[in-house]
């Protein structure tokens, strides 16, 4: 009865997904080219940390992609790779908003809390230290805002579920770049008449709700609020090189003019929905573009030369398997075993400065306070 419960929770939290289509073969039309980034030497403290999340994100899901982009993925080119387990406090099988929490403060908690204890304190998330210290941070989504993982960086609340009190939580998160979507939560179909988008600029924040229009921003801090709820699925094309375009900007302007460096975080949010809706095809897009985001990371981190880059999922998702398929035609057949989250674990990949000390079978919360340990 729980299990059932919880798939049904989890359809209901579909987000860009089409919840009454299922697709278990998938040929990708349009493979593209990985980067190549050379090594950097071992010993370096970073000054700038980029921790890239694919929502629902498992091996298997990671090999799908892979045989669907020719054999080749930019994830495989950071050479430290680990797994970490995902469970929270009360669930073996977690949520988002648990795993997040565990993910953005090094600390686990209860099954649908955003950066809070089990008893409702709230606790810190890396971002928060790194202000302390002086350095930018930002958030870059193609989900909404007020979804629980990007939530549990700058907001807090007992229930992921708060969409309103979550966003308005936005005003006092002292991000310096924040981009996705949710508009209806920030302003469109607010319940209480409140313009969180107006106020966020009220409080000196350059607002933008367009990605053309987020492309003329020239200094912190931002606010884009860029769709109603997500943005454009991956698979239909609509959404082209937006993702690229706003993580390119944020990256420009974090590091303009910086001696203290950033804290950035960047969320391929719509995975998760797609393998809750059974949907390989979209699925696979979705993970294919957020790994052209950690391409174009990975090359800017190269460049830059003290950045570290971290690369995971909070938790994975739709009991995949991969049953069959040919790399050299980019098709896959897979099988889903239910629409829900499972207790799997998942990996992570580290590239950059620092990256030597992100290996073995660990923690969620601890992959976290690795993370955070650079954070000086």
């Amino acid at each position: 009865m729980k299990f059932m419960a919880l798939a049904a929770v989890a359809l209901a939290m579909v987000g860009c997904a089409e919840k009454d289509t299922k697709v278990t073969e998938y040929t990708c039309p349009t493979p593209y080219e990985t980067v190549e980034v050379e090594q950097p030497a071992k010993g370096k403290q970073p000054k700038n940390i980029i921790f890239m999340i694919g929502d629902g994100m498992g091996l298997e899901h990671i090999a799908t992609a892979w045989v669907a982009n020719r054999g080749t993925l930019n994830m495989e080119k950071m050479p430290y790779v680990g797994l970490q387990r995902t469970y929270c406090l009360d669930w073996l099988v977690t949520d988002s908003a648990a795993a997040g929490t565990a993910l953005a403060t090094g600390e686990k908690t209860n099954k649908g809390q955003i950066a809070t204890t089990p008893e409702g304190e709230d606790l810190q998330s890396m971002f928060v230290k790194a202000q302390e210290v002086g350095k930018r941070t930002g958030v870059v989504v193609v989900c909404r805002l007020n979804d629980a993982t990007p939530a549990t960086f700058c907001c807090h609340d007992m229930n992921r579920d708060e969409a309103e009190s979550i966003t308005a939580d936005y005003l006092e998160c002292g991000v310096d770049f924040i981009a996705g979507g949710g508009m209806n939560y920030w302003r469109d179909e607010r319940t209480d008449g409140r313009d969180i988008f107006a106020e966020i600029g009220e409080k000196g924040y350059n607002t933008y709700d367009t990605a053309e229009a987020l492309m003329t921003a020239e200094e912190l801090p931002v606010a884009a609020v860029l769709a109603p709820l997500e943005l454009p699925s991956a698979l239909s094309g609509e959404r082209g090189d937006m993702f690229r375009n706003m993580t390119s900007k944020a990256l420009d302007l974090l590091n303009e003019d910086n001696k203290e460096g950033f804290v950035m975080m960047i969320e391929g949010s719509c995975i998760d929905d797609w393998l809750h809706a059974n949907r390989v095809d979209a699925a696979v897009e979705e993970i294919l573009d957020f790994d052209r985001v950690v391409g174009d990371v990975l090359k800017w981190a190269e460049k830059d030369g003290e950045t570290l880059v971290v690369v995971t999922a909070d938790h994975n998702t739709g009991a995949m398997t991969l049953l069959a398929g040919n790399i050299a035609e980019g098709s896959v057949v897979v099988d889903f075993a239910n629409t829900g989250h499972n207790g799997a674990m998942v990996p992570f990949f580290a590239y950059g400065a620092g990256a030597e000390v992100f290996d073995g079978v660990i923690e969620n919360s601890e992959l976290s306070q690795k993370i955070s340990a650079f954070i000086k």
